[in-house]
């Protein structure tokens, strides 16, 4: 049942990947997704069925259009099969017969519920990644839905939790508390921005950067949060000492300067590995610092 759940979770994730590229494709142009169908976006022609296969299609046709034979981009290939092995390790992860012998008779109904939103917040950071990648945009009408979402599973569930075992300080608290995390992460990134103008007078991070930052703290708590912005840094560290070693970059002296790096893309790289090893790197970490 595990194989087949994680299998089924994979394959539809190809498909749900495939829908995203038609949103990335889109959104930024102001387009519908819905209207008109599929095509190619130098020569207009229409997609045959078969070219529309995840994954499949691109590598048949070699990532070029059948008919004018222009360039179709890795981003394609590499955003299905992002929601695909993600939905397909979310759900292997939480189909672990370790973890479902502790859940009670009549929860298993919000247990489904609450596996369906978790692929859905993956599938909403793979959608800010690849958007802060190409276009440097961290829509609020994609990190503030997440945040609510988020905000609203964790205290429902709370609420259950609290239901159950009558202990602890109340859902409302948690609530409280859960609240006080999203600021605290929203925060963090606004002091940063802060920061940086008063030293350079120029805007170094975007305040879209920040609600993803609250967006990743309703989803997965601040610790979770935090190790998503480190994890974010370190990438973004990378990034960046790869484009100065660039040619273009060491023309001039100012050219290291006019980088633009999308952080988005790395907390929301950060955020997914929080989410599916975050526990296990806290506990490495802690044993390590000797908490």
């Amino acid at each position: 049942m595990r194989i087949l759940g994680t299998i089924f979770a994979g394959l539809l994730g190809l498909c749900f990947g495939s829908f995203l590229n038609v949103c990335l494709s889109r959104w930024p142009a102001g387009e519908s997704v819905v209207k008109p169908s599929s095509h190619c976006r130098q020569c207009g022609r229409t997609l045959a069925w078969w070219e529309n296969v995840p994954l499949v299609s691109w590598l048949a046709l070699r990532g070029r259009c059948r008919s004018c034979k222009s360039w179709i981009g890795w981003r394609y290939p590499l955003v299905e099969f992002s929601v695909g092995a993600l939905w397909a390790i979310a759900v292997w992860k939480m189909m672990d017969p370790r973890e479902f012998l502790d859940v009670p008779s009549e929860r298993p109904p919000v247990v489904v519920i609450s596996a369906f939103l978790k692929l859905l917040f993956y599938w909403l950071l793979v959608a800010l990644a690849a958007l802060d990648l190409e276009n440097l945009w961290l829509p609020d009408w994609l990190t503030f839905p997440g945040i609510v979402l988020g905000f609203a599973l964790g205290s429902f569930l709370e609420y259950l939790n609290e239901k159950e075992l009558k202990i602890g300080l109340g859902w409302e608290a948690a609530a409280l508390l859960s609240l006080i995390e999203i600021l605290a992460a929203a925060g963090l990134i606004l002091l940063i921005r802060w920061v940086y103008w008063l030293v350079r007078r120029r805007e170094g991070i975007g305040l879209g950067d920040a609600k993803l930052m609250a967006l990743l703290a309703a989803w997965l708590g601040l610790p979770g949060a935090l190790l998503a912005f480190v994890l974010g840094v370190i990438l973004g560290a990378v990034a960046a000492l790869v484009a100065l070693a660039l040619p273009t970059a060491r023309r001039s002296a100012e050219g290291w300067a006019a980088i633009k790096l999308p952080l988005g893309t790395f907390l929301c790289i950060g955020g997914i590995v929080s989410s599916l090893w975050g526990s296990s790197l806290l506990e490495t970490y802690y044993r390590w610092a000797g908490f």
